[in-house]
C-alpha cells in the first residue's frame, strides 16, 4: 500500500506560522523506518504493509505532538493488494503515458 500524508501541529506560537522543524520530525521518523518514501512540499508518501506503514504514521504523529498544542494529521491511501515498488512504478507509468503523447 501507498499512503500519502501530511501531519503538522497548530498552536505553536510561533509568529511566522512555520512548522518546519516538527514536520523534519516526522520526516526523520519516516526515513529512519527503512520503508520506500518521498518528500515533496505537502505530503510524504510512504510504501509497505498495512500495519508498518501505519505505525511510522503513529510515530511521525507522536513526533509531531510536542510542536504545539494540537496536531492534524491528513492520510490518503493506495491499497492494492499484490503489488510492490509502487512509489516509482506509478510515476514510471505516467511518464512513459507523456511519452506516447508527445510523439
Amino acid at each position: 500500500m501507498l499512503v500519502a500524508f501530511s501531519v503538522a501541529p497548530s498552536g505553536t506560537g510561533r509568529e511566522d506560522g512555520s512548522v518546519h522543524d516538527a514536520v523534519a520530525a516526522a520526516v526523520k521518523v519516516v526515513r529512519d523506518s527503512g520503508l520506500p518514501n518521498h518528500t515533496d512540499s505537502m505530503f510524504t508518501t510512504i510504501e509497505g504493509e498495512w500495519d508498518e506503514v501505519f505505525a511510522v504514521i503513529k510515530q511521525a504523529t507522536d513526533a509531531v505532538a510536542p510542536f504545539g498544542s494540537r496536531v492534524s494529521l491528513v492520510l490518503k491511501a493506495d491499497i492494492r493488494a499484490g503489488y510492490s515498488g509502487e512509489l516509482t512504478a506509478k510515476i514510471e507509468r505516467l511518464e512513459g503515458a507523456l511519452d506516447e503523447l508527445t510523439r
